[in-house]
């Protein structure tokens, strides 16, 4: 009975060695590559809390290289090109810097859509996975959200309607807001977010298109004494979107239970919590603002309407655009609108 006893013994050992070598196996390196400032609101509050999340929910199986700043090489509109080639394993980016690329996830960018980033970044979801999910086929996406409202800061010149922006030079960052900014009659001049310093410095740019948070990584309370926003019963200027996509063979080897971790790290309710975290930070960043004795105006209804009449017209180019391309462009902006209505605070 002993002797079988530890024949069968020996025989779980040597069943469950394979099983406790393949546990034994599981944890996996994850790289995560942004262009965002290590100092940044995003990279401290939305990046690095989400990967110490998934983490923790993984029990340590999963672990994070996290790379800001483009420090492994490369261009900000090469970042989702770079998750999609297996170069990283998960990159946080714009679609909207590869002009064109991604078209219909322009909608979002168009000029006077949204409200607040929370509800516009649910919608942005839903929208994705109804409308243009085989646009980001090439990855598996985690998150699709947009930042809070975006205003104009300048360095000398104080804008208070679109007369003030006539000749001014303002940084867009996608081409959805390149384009408005140039039918508010500013000469628009695209460029990505890290470059922002140095043409605020040089006088490459007069003054540039962003949300309140981001305004405290680059130094633009530093370079711009100007602040002009839109009031809060009014739609926003613009925002941007911004999607965060996973390499699809790395996610597909995966063992199941750590694509469990993953999935419920992604979608709807992570997309709505990084817009929200964004514009939590608003307040904050335009506080320091005014600290500095910097301008910050709200322009006034009647400004406000000068604005969105000038603006219209990039919607009816975009819904071309569309339709040129195969698309309903009607639809496409009809239901991101509804989409947004649907899940806004304010409607």
């Amino acid at each position: 009975m002993q002797r079988r006893s530890l024949l069968k013994s020996g025989a779980a050992i040597a069943l469950g060695a394979p099983a406790l070598h393949g546990f034994a196996q599981e944890t996996v390196t994850l790289k995560f590559h942004t262009f965002m400032s290590p100092a940044s609101n995003v990279w401290l509050y939305i990046h690095k809390a989400w990967m110490d999340k998934v983490e923790k929910d993984s029990n340590g199986r999963i672990k994070f290289e996290a790379y800001p700043a483009m420090q492994l090489g490369g261009t900000p509109p090469n970042l989702y090109d770079q998750a999609r080639d297996g170069v990283v394993d998960i990159s946080w980016t714009l679609p909207g810097l590869t002009g064109g690329r991604f078209p219909r996830a322009e909608v979002f960018e168009l000029p006077f859509m949204m409200k607040d980033a929370e509800g516009t970044s649910r919608a942005a979801w839903e929208f994705y996975t109804t409308m243009m999910r085989d646009e980001f086929q090439d990855t598996r996406v985690l998150a699709f959200h947009t930042h809070g409202r975006g205003l104009l800061h300048t360095r000398s010149k104080l804008v208070k309607s679109p007369a003030d922006l006539r000749g001014v030079k303002m940084r867009g960052p996608t081409r959805m807001a390149t384009r408005l900014l140039g039918h508010a009659g500013a000469i628009p001049v695209g460029m990505p977010l890290p470059a922002i310093p140095d043409a605020l410095s040089k006088g490459t740019v007069d003054g540039v298109a962003l949300p309140w948070e981001v305004t405290t990584s680059v130094k633009v309370l530093e370079l711009c004494k100007y602040h002009s926003e839109f009031p809060d019963s009014s739609p926003a200027l613009y925002t941007s979107v911004f999607v965060m996509s996973m390499n699809k063979p790395k996610y597909e080897s995966l063992p199941p239970d750590l694509k469990k971790v993953i999935d419920a790290n992604s979608g709807a309710d992570v997309s709505a919590w990084m817009g929200k975290v964004q514009q939590d930070y608003d307040p904050i960043a335009r506080k320091q603002a005014i600290e500095r004795g910097n301008v910050v105006h709200t322009i006034g209804p009647a400004e406000t309407a000068q604005f969105q009449k000038l603006t219209s017209s990039v919607d009816e180019e975009w819904v071309a655009d569309m339709n040129k391309k195969g698309f309903d462009g009607k639809k496409l902006l009809a239901t991101a609108k509804s989409l947004i209505t649907k899940y806004s605070k304010n409607g």
